[in-house]
């Protein structure tokens, strides 16, 4: 939650449309057709919305690289001046997301580059989402949907390799919850793996090895299946609080398509990703087992048991069997029943009318807090809304929005209750992770190497995982391997 207090004001809890897309109406251009000066200027206006949702863009030498091999890749398209047309972003962002926008814009999350092990790796997935680009998916999506008046509106980012349809939940509204997740609309299979073609046709041109779509996606399912385990969610997300589709149903797919050969440019990659910032940035708080600590907002809260947390620009969603919740801000003005109301009406979207039974003051750790329950239709059965806020300032106020089946709110109580300040030695006691490469010594084994990396628990398994090891791979000496280290 980067920055939010001095950068966000107000939450808008309505997706944000894009009208208009090129060909709506009309003949979409084909995968061979130059960007047209109507789809850049619609990346150029959404541009800035998408930095600002994930984190922004990072500068120096990392963004660098990437903005390079992603203008590399993006000549092989055969997009006319494709060099000059494409921005290529690498965002703060500690979730595992790369998407790309109509006009040649295309975005990585730094949390993904660290994943990958290689350059071909970072040029399949950039090449994937130029894919989408080049076949005009956005707008085929957003045609498909506008014909069949299924989604009235959304931002028709091209959700690329990992992030699909990822409401929490078919609540009252798309935007009851909103945060970095909840931005994008899903691609079909097909889509998909038309990108995947794309993207693999583009490293063969470019001389890379094919295979890294189907590497990179290994590791990508291998990420996804370690998070669930650690999260205690049985090695599955439930579907409707999944925030990217699996990937492992496409690996094989991709390592059949791919031709032998080809380079990887694994050590120039290792050296040229050596010290990126790893997991959340301070700035925008960070995750600590249960516990989300915020240094700069100098608050922190602990989530239920058995929930997991994902760490957004404008929020943060808890995700479990029992519900959903998100905390984030909005403009305040000292008055925590108005704001409070506000937020129902902003959680009903069309359903304007949402609005609590009834609103209730306490204080929770010395801050003074007001919160309501409201209940609605859901389909078939019931839900409760939960409206939590807490005023840390004349100016300032923090809440969460959770949603739990009707009479089942209760389990956010504990959570609810945790919400506290944070003394600045706590604060400054926040020390971020990175990722440091280094050069595996005689006698350095896999065991000997996890011990280094920054967590409490499941290290090797962490330490295989980012280096794409299998259970019984051990190391060989000088060659070089990625480490979590902390940063100070």
């Amino acid at each position: 939650m980067a920055r939010i207090s001095r950068r966000l004001l107000v939450l808008s809890a309505a997706p944000i449309a894009l009208a208009g897309c090129a060909g709506m109406g009309g003949p979409i251009p084909s995968a061979s057709t130059p960007i047209t000066q109507t789809e850049a200027q619609q990346g150029a206006q959404y541009h800035p919305q998408l930095l600002a949702e994930f984190g922004g863009a990072m500068t120096g030498t990392h963004a660098q690289y990437v903005e390079q091999v992603g203008k590399n890749i993006a000549v092989q398209s055969g997009l006319g001046n494709a060099r000059e047309s494409f921005t290529v972003s690498l965002l703060n962002s500690p979730v595992h997301n790369a998407f790309a926008v109509p006009g040649g814009y295309v975005y990585t999350t730094r949390q993904l580059v660290t994943l990958m092990n290689n350059e071909a790796e970072l040029a399949g997935v950039l090449g994937h989402e130029v894919g989408h680009v080049a076949a005009r998916h956005s707008q085929r999506r957003q045609q498909n949907a506008q014909q069949n008046s299924l989604l009235g509106g959304g931002l028709a980012i091209l959700s690329g390799i990992l992030l699909g349809d990822s409401s929490l939940g078919n609540t009252i509204s798309r935007g009851v919850l909103q945060g970095s997740q909840m931005l994008t609309l899903s691609f079909s299979r097909q889509q998909e793996l038309e990108a995947d073609d794309l993207g693999i046709q583009y490293l063969a041109k470019a001389g890379y090895d094919q295979r890294a779509m189907g590497t990179v996606l290994a590791s990508l399912a291998a990420q996804n299946a370690l998070d669930a385990r650690l999260a205690g969610r049985n090695a599955s997300v439930p579907e409707w609080a999944s925030t990217h589709p699996d990937p492992a149903s496409r690996v094989q797919s991709a390592l059949a398509k791919a031709g032998a050969g080809g380079v990887t440019n694994r050590d120039t990659f290792l050296a040229r990703v050596d010290g990126l910032l790893y997991g959340d940035d301070p700035a925008q708080g960070m995750i600590e087992g249960s516990t989300f600590i915020h240094p700069e907002l100098r608050l922190a809260f602990t989530a239920p048991q058995g929930f997991y947390m994902v760490n957004g620009t404008r929020a943060v969603s808890i995700n479990g069997q029992g519900g959903q919740a998100q905390m984030t801000l909005a403009a305040y003005n000292g008055n925590l029943e108005t704001y409070v109301r506000q937020q129902f009406t902003a959680a009903g979207g069309q359903n304007n009318n949402l609005a609590p039974a009834q609103l209730e003051r306490t204080t929770v750790n010395g801050l003074p807090a007001v919160y309501g329950t409201a209940r609605v239709n859901n389909g078939q059965s019931q839900v409760d809304i939960v409206v939590f806020a807490y005023e840390f300032a004349r100016d300032r106020a923090y809440h969460f929005t959770a949603i739990a089946p009707a009479g089942r709110a209760g389990t956010f109580n504990s959570m609810f209750q945790s919400m506290r300040r944070i003394t600045q030695t706590e604060a400054t006691s926040v020390v971020p992770k990175k990722l440091q490469v280094v050069t595996v010594a005689r006698g350095d084994t896999v065991a000997s190497l996890s011990r280094r990396m920054a967590y409490p628990a499941a290290q090797e398994e962490r330490f295989r995982v980012l280096n794409a090891l299998g259970s019984g791979e051990d190391l060989t000496a000088g060659q070089k391997v990625k480490l979590v280290v902390r940063a100070r």
